[in-house]
């Protein structure tokens, strides 16, 4: 079991993130891919992508408090382990002909609730695994774990179920979630946040805690809020992207196949991003390397409306995983750096309400706005908005973006913002 040099319990930590991300990724593609064989309304389809981040909205805050309580370990495999469960129950449904796209919305519902509470124990347990100077190496193996998982593996395998075995895109994802816990047990010690876990007081109290260091921390807030547009802006698009991308009636007519074999392009971009994003920091500072794949990422929009082609879509694809991946793995250890180890589950969870809070009202607005104004409107504004949260982060870092993080004054000067 490779541990790149970083320790058995990451090791494990590791595997376990790569098979639960494969599941994710079967999930993630075939989902959509289920909803469009089932109707070519913008807005329902469009449903599939709120009901999956929807539970980011209503459940980041709580998810944080229970992960500086309790062990995070634990937090993660009994999250895994009811993921495998409600995909069964859902797998089972399909086996029986009674999947419809309510019954789809519901699990993809119902996944996205344990997704949240997996995912913040897991950004919180990583620093508790690993030292702190290598946390960016450890955070681009988890990302590019994820990314081979959630688009290289999981697309085509995902394109291959819904032609073959709809009930399947819900019965694989249930396998992998059931290992991906077991696997967490070969993970040594204990990891629970620091006193045990113990409560420290009322959770609304320990939740306010958490937003107030967020509100005061300069670089902290303006990385959310720059997240929240982004991630906003980007759930518009691609909740519709589908229907511009795939059948006989869209601008690009893709296949399913194809569909799930440009999000295999998209993870081979990711991996490469993600294992590079080290040596970005190292050559560029960190704030710099982050805004600049911010804005290549959001340039990169208008490529496939401006050429709607397989061809250009491919390679953009490749790129749009590249710069994406880098972005996440730096903001992801700027955030476990900056944060004290005793608040880190509950200021994560904050910064994530801001940063991914507007997904499923992206998602949603994305549809309702296709009906009456066009796919290419919608596609076009989203980009927009993804530019102009690049600029406003720009200005209000613009003191910090030309040093690494790391460094002793960058560190120094964060300190003083909060």
């Amino acid at each position: 079991m490779p541990g790149h040099g970083l320790g058995r319990s990451f090791a494990y930590l590791l595997t376990s993130t790569a098979l639960s991300n494969l599941a994710d990724g079967v999930l993630k593609i075939g989902a959509p891919l289920l909803a469009v064989s089932m109707t070519r309304s913008p807005t329902l389809v469009s449903l599939v992508g709120a009901a999956a981040t929807l539970p980011w909205l209503l459940l980041a805050l709580p998810a944080g408090a229970v992960a500086d309580r309790a062990d995070r370990r634990r937090v993660m495999a009994w999250a895994g382990g009811a993921r495998a469960a409600l995909l069964a129950a859902a797998a089972l449904a399909g086996a029986y002909g009674l999947l419809d796209l309510w019954v789809l919305l519901a699990a993809v519902l119902a996944a996205g609730v344990a997704e949240v509470f997996a995912d913040t124990s897991a950004q919180s347990v990583l620093p508790m695994t690993v030292p702190a100077d290598r946390l960016t190496r450890a955070n681009g193996r988890v990302s590019s774990a994820q990314m081979i998982g959630n688009e290289f593996a999981g697309a085509p395998v995902a394109g291959l179920l819904v032609g073959l075995l709809p009930a399947a895109v819900f019965g694989v994802p249930a396998l992998l979630y059931a290992a991906a816990a077991l696997l967490l047990g070969g993970m040594r010690g204990t990891y629970r946040p620091v006193g045990d876990g113990q409560p420290r007081g009322p959770l609304r109290r320990e939740i306010g805690e958490a937003l107030r260091y967020l509100a005061r921390h300069r670089v902290l807030r303006s990385l959310a809020i720059t997240a929240g547009l982004l991630n906003l802006a980007n759930s518009a698009y691609f909740a519709v992207f589908v229907l511009w991308a795939v059948g006989d009636g869209s601008a690009i007519g893709l296949r399913p196949e194809g569909y799930g074999l440009m999000m295999t392009a998209f993870a081979g971009g990711a991996v490469l991003g993600s294992l590079l994003a080290e040596r970005a920091a190292g050559i560029f500072g960190e704030f710099r390397a982050l805004t600049g794949c911010w804005l290549v990422s959001s340039l990169l929009l208008v490529v496939p409306i401006a050429v709607p082609s397989p061809w250009a879509l491919y390679p953009t694809a490749v790129l749009w995983g590249l710069v994406g991946a880098a972005a996440n793995v730096l903001v992801i250890s700027a955030r476990q750096r900056l944060i004290p180890p005793e608040l880190l589950g509950r200021v994560n969870s904050a910064y994530r309400l801001v940063g991914m809070g507007g997904m499923p009202l992206g998602a949603a607005l994305g549809g309702v706005a296709a009906e009456f104004a066009g796919l290419p409107a919608v596609l076009l504004g989203a980009t927009g908005v993804c530019l102009a949260g690049v600029g406003l982060v720009r200005r209000a870092l613009s003191d910090r973006i030309s040093r690494p993080l790391t460094s002793q004054a960058a560190l120094s000067d964060i300190s003083r913002s909060l």
